[in-house]
């Protein structure tokens, strides 16, 4: 019970802190003060306390989009198992629901910004989907090799499945699935070298550039499902490249808290020591992620 209660709260808290680890970290590579790590918290605070505008060109599907898209954001997150601890919604396959909303989460964000009619919030839509295509086959191949690792179908059991004992015998194969799952998080999430989540140039814009519409509570939604997803992906992460488990629930937890906070600060190191990649650039790493997943795959079914 009280494994659950952390469990949710985490959920819940932690992701927003995960963003201002992010911006604090860039911050102190730039020489710079920079905002505080609450900051994500009280830029969601104002939000929810705004106004919503809404296009005459707009329907209810610019109005669905965030909801949906939250939603299944936070029904994918209940079913990743944090650190040591079981997932909350586990069964047999899982991992493919868990997939889908993810795609169900991006249908909607795309279809709000095509329903807008505009020609940047398009070109946006068209950019994210085609790299999806690119990254979903990465997330699929690090599925079926923990899946034939662990002989289980099930996140629960395929991401509490990596120990020292797998890392010894399998190093090679988890680091190619680390390397490919790491580049992944990225691209999902549209940080450098991907996409810059602070650029304001809409033609160089990914993720951005969709949501321009949005606003007030609407946009903290969007916000918010942004980090979300960061947390869900990253909680994947770090339960692949952590062996050390001490059985005992509440080390677990302080070591699954400090390593997603590690995690935040290796990205903010990324995007400070990485400029963004040009587009044409951009398929070429996820098909080399793509390559690096499958040979870990080929690697195990040998």
């Amino acid at each position: 019970m009280v494994s659950s209660v952390i469990h949710v709260v985490l959920l819940l808290v932690m992701p927003p802190l995960l963003l201002g680890v992010i911006n604090k970290t860039k911050a102190a590579f730039a020489g710079r003060k920079g905002a505080p790590i609450l900051q994500p918290y009280y830029d969601l605070a104002r939000l929810l306390q705004k106004g919503s505008v809404f296009s005459t060109t707009t329907t209810w599907v610019f109005r669905a989009g965030p909801v949906v898209t939250l939603a299944a954001t936070l029904l994918a997150a209940l079913m990743v198992p944090l650190g040591n601890h079981p997932a909350l919604i586990s069964f047999p396959g899982d991992m493919l629901l868990f997939a889908y909303l993810f795609g169900l989460a991006r249908f909607f964000t795309t279809s709000a910004a095509l329903d807008t009619g505009s020609s940047f919030e398009g070109m946006g839509a068209a950019r994210e989907v085609t790299y999806a295509c690119l990254v979903e086959p990465t997330l699929f191949f690090v599925l079926i090799t923990l899946a034939r690792m662990s002989k289980s179908l099930s996140l629960g059991t395929m991401f509490t499945y990596p120990s020292l004992q797998v890392w010894l015998t399998s190093g090679a194969v988890m680091l190619l699935l680390s390397n490919a799952l790491f580049i992944a998080l990225l691209a999902e999430n549209c940080r450098i070298p991907f996409d810059d989540p602070n650029t304001h140039l809409e033609l160089t814009m990914i993720h951005e550039v969709m949501v321009l519409d949005h606003s007030g509570p609407a946009f903290g939604m969007i916000l918010y499902g942004a980090a979300l997803k960061l947390f869900v992906l990253g909680a994947l992460f770090t339960n692949l490249i952590l062996p050390f488990k001490t059985g005992n629930p509440l080390p677990d937890w302080g070591i699954f808290i400090v390593a997603m906070l590690y995690l935040a600060v290796l990205i903010g190191v990324v995007e400070s020591v990485m400029a963004r990649l040009r587009l044409v650039r951009i398929p070429q790493l996820l098909v080399a992620a793509t390559i690096l997943s499958a040979f870990a795959m080929l690697l195990i079914v040998r």
